[in-house]
């Protein structure tokens, strides 16, 4: 009788132990999710200060600077609602913006061209990547948040359930991003 305690007594701490460490797991995946989020945010609006200042420059005709300025204001100031619409709108003004013709040489013929032509380079190209590993952060918890023990038990608490940020973010064919 005392051995058939022994090993219930065994089995509920090792029950207990894999539960803490399931809910352990998942608290540090939502930190993760919480930092990637925090990642693509502060990419998302680099690109839209650096299509500002590209925009502001006076290298471009006005009506594509008005076009471009817009977008990226539309960017900045939208709500979480519209987001990533005006995120995808900013992605596809910026692509007609880049791919004129001509478009590298006029930016670099300017005193601060090369250096604006660089930033924004490096800032479409860590949308691409931070998109991307926040998409990946975000199936990884709806998996573990999925599984029947976290299900049934409730591990992840009141949280809500991870969205995906899906936007039109490929680069201007002259950009080497993604």
């Amino acid at each position: 009788m005392t051995t058939l305690i022994l090993v219930a007594g065994v089995l509920i701490v090792l029950a207990a132990v894999y539960v803490s460490w399931r809910a352990g797991r998942l608290d540090r995946l939502h930190i993760r999710l919480e930092t990637a989020q925090a990642a693509l945010d502060a990419a998302l609006l680099r690109r839209a200060a650096v299509c500002l200042e590209l925009a502001g420059s006076r290298i471009l005709d006005p009506a594509t600077s008005l076009v471009l300025a817009a977008a990226a204001h539309e960017a900045r100031t939208a709500g979480p609602d519209e987001r990533e619409h005006a995120e995808s709108d900013l992605s596809k003004a910026l692509r007609v913006v880049v791919d004129q013709e001509r478009f590298p040489e006029k930016l670099t013929e300017h005193p601060a061209g090369s250096a604006l032509l660089l930033e924004l380079d490096t800032a479409v190209a860590k949308v691409v990547y931070s998109r991307r590993f926040f998409n990946n952060c975000v199936a990884v918890t709806r998996r573990a948040q999925r599984r029947w023990l976290a299900r049934t038990l409730r591990l992840a608490g009141h949280t809500d359930f991870p969205q995906f940020f899906e936007i039109d973010d490929a680069p201007p064919e002259s950009m080497a991003a993604g």
